[in-house]
C-alpha cells in the first residue's frame, strides 16, 4: 500500500475487515494493506488528530462539535504519544479509572477509533474494563460490581396486556434497572402517550425504582411533554455526521432542545440524566452520508453527540442494521468490543444490544460469546426480551437469562436501589439469587393483567 495521503484514508484502510467498508469502497485491497496501513497509524502522532479532520469543520456540525469541545488540559498527560503509545500505555497498571476518567473530555472520537484499530479483542477487554461511567435517574447505573438491563416488552400491535406480561416476566427474572423501554409497533402521539401512561402506571403503583422509555421521534416526545404525558427519558437514534444525523430528523439544536425540556420536568428522583441514544456501525453509510469514512470511526463520531447531553444510556445496536454492514458473528464480535471500548473511553454510560437479524451469518453461540466478553469489560448493560426474540422488530438480542447467567458468572447484581426493590417484592434474596415468584409478584400480575 502506497503511503495514505489522510487521516480519513488511514483510519479507513487500518480496520479489521468488516462488509460495510468494503460495500462503501474504503476498505483495504488485502491483508498486507491493512497491516501497513495499521503500522502507520501506529506512528502517527496523536496531536494530527487536533489539526487534520476526517470530515471538514466548515461542512458538519458533529466536526464543529468535537473540536469546539475539546479540553487542551485533559489531553496534555498524553500529547506527546503517538497511537501507538496510547495503546501500549492504556494496557498498563498507569492507565486506571481515574486517569481514564479525567482523560475523557480529552480525546476525540477519532482518536479513540485509532487506537482501537490497533488493539486485540483482549485488548478491548481489559482496558475497557478500567474505564467507569456511573449516571442516575431512578437508579445508580454503572457502579462497580453491577450490571443492568434494559427490560425491552416489544409487541407487534402494541397491545397493552401482552406489554405487561412481558414486563413482569422480566421482573421476575430481575431485569429492568436500566429501564423498561418499547419500540412502538405504532408512532402516532396517542399511542405513544397511551404506552406511556401504561408503563408509568405500574412503575409508579409498585415504586419500583427504575425509568421508563417509549423509543419514538425526539419531536414526538417534546409534543409529548407539551400535552403533559409521563416522560421519564428522550430517545433518540443517532450518527456521526451532520449529514447521517439529518437523514434521522434531528441536528444538535434539536437534541438540546429535547434534553432541556425533559430535564424540566424533575421525574428523576436521584439523577437529572434523561437522554437515551441508540448507535450502530453503518448508519451513516445506509443513508449515504459517510464522506468517505469508515464506519466504526462514524460511530465514535456519534459518541461525541451523545457525550455533549450527559446521557443516561446510550446503546449500540451492533448487529441490528445487518449483513451489509457487520457480515457474520466475527464481525459483529468485534465491532462490540470497539464500541464498547470507545465509548467507556470517551466517558459514555455504554451498553450493547447484542444481536444479529436472521440473514446474517451468525447464531446465538455467537451472542453468548460476545456476551460474555462485553460481561468481562465491564459493559453497563444488555436487553432483556422474551426468549431473546423481538417479535415486533424481528431480530434476535439477549434473553432474560441471559443477564442472569452473566450476574451468576461474574458476581454482578443490579442497580442497588432497583435490587433493595427485587428483595422487598420477594424476587432476589439478600445474596443477590432469583426466588421462585412469591406474594408480591403475584399480587402484580394478577392486577396490571386483570
Amino acid at each position: 500500500m502506497s503511503q495514505p495521503t489522510s487521516l480519513r484514508r488511514l483510519l479507513a484502510k487500518a480496520s479489521p475487515p468488516r462488509s460495510g467498508d468494503a460495500l462503501a469502497g474504503v476498505a483495504a485491497d488485502s491483508d498486507e494493506e491493512r497491516v501497513r496501513a495499521q503500522m502507520a497509524l501506529a506512528d502517527t502522532p496523536l496531536t494530527r488528530f487536533l489539526s487534520e479532520c476526517v470530515i471538514p469543520y466548515e461542512e458538519d456540525e458533529v466536526t464543529r462539535l468535537i473540536l469546539d469541545s475539546h479540553d487542551p488540559g485533559a489531553f496534555d498527560p498524553i500529547r506527546s504519544f503517538t497511537v501507538g503509545e496510547f495503546r501500549d500505555w492504556l494496557l498498563t497498571d498507569a492507565a486506571d479509572t481515574v486517569s481514564l476518567t479525567s482523560l475523557a473530555p480529552g480525546l476525540t472520537p477519532e482518536m479513540a477509533a485509532a487506537v482501537s484499530k490497533l488493539m486485540r479483542a483482549q485488548d478491548l477487554i481489559l482496558a475497557a474494563s478500567k474505564c467507569r461511567t456511573i449516571t442516575r435517574f431512578r437508579d445508580t447505573i454503572g457502579l462497580p460490581g453491577r450490571f443492568s438491563t434494559r427490560l425491552q416488552p416489544n409487541h407487534p400491535v402494541d397491545e397493552a396486556r401482552g406489554i405487561l406480561a412481558s414486563t413482569i416476566d422480566g421482573l421476575n427474572y430481575g431485569s429492568g434497572d436500566a429501564v423498561i423501554g418499547v419500540n412502538p409497533a405504532s408512532d402516532s402521539l396517542e399511542n405513544i402517550e397511551r404506552l406511556l401512561h401504561l408503563l408509568d402506571m405500574v412503575i409508579t403503583r409498585y415504586a419500583i425504582p427504575t425509568q421508563s422509555c417509549v423509543l419514538t421521534h425526539v419531536t414526538n416526545t417534546l409534543r409529548l411533554i407539551e400535552r403533559g404525558a409521563p416522560v421519564d427519558l428522550c430517545f433518540q437514534s443517532i450518527a456521526g455526521t451532520e449529514k447521517a444525523n439529518a437523514s434521522f430528523g434531528v441536528n444538535l439544536a434539536l437534541l438540546r432542545e429535547a434534553d432541556e425540556a425533559t430535564r424540566s420536568l424533575g421525574r428523576g428522583l436521584v439523577g437529572d440524566n434523561v437522554m437515551y441514544f441508540e448507535t450502530g456501525q453503518g448508519s451513516a453509510l445506509s443513508a449515504n452520508a459517510h464522506h468517505g469514512v469508515d464506519q466504526q470511526t462514524l460511530e465514535c463520531r456519534a459518541y461525541a453527540v451523545a457525550r455533549r447531553f450527559k446521557p443516561l444510556l446510550v446503546n449500540t445496536v451492533v448487529g441490528f442494521i445487518g449483513p451489509e454492514y457487520l457480515f457474520n458473528g466475527k464481525q459483529i464480535i468485534r465491532a462490540g468490543l470497539e464500541d464498547h471500548f470507545c465509548g467507556k473511553l470517551l466517558g459514555l454510560p455504554m451498553g450493547v444490544d447484542i444481536c444479529y437479524t436472521n440473514h446474517a451469518e451468525a447464531d446465538q453461540d455467537d451472542m453468548d460469546t460476545l456476551l460474555t466478553l462485553l460481561g468481562a469489560a465491564g459493559c453497563n448493560y444488555i436487553m432483556g426480551l422474551p426468549g431473546a426474540d423481538d417479535i415486533m422488530l424481528n431480530y434476535q438480542s439477549t434473553s432474560f437469562h441471559d443477564a442472569v447467567y452473566l450476574r451468576r458468572l461474574l458476581g454482578r447484581r443490579p442497580a442497588p436501589e432497583f435490587e433493595a426493590w427485587l428483595e422487598h417484592m420477594g424476587i432476589h434474596d439478600a445474596q443477590g439469587q432469583l426466588l421462585p415468584p412469591g406474594p408480591g409478584l403475584r399480587a402484580l400480575a394478577l392486577e396490571v393483567l386483570a
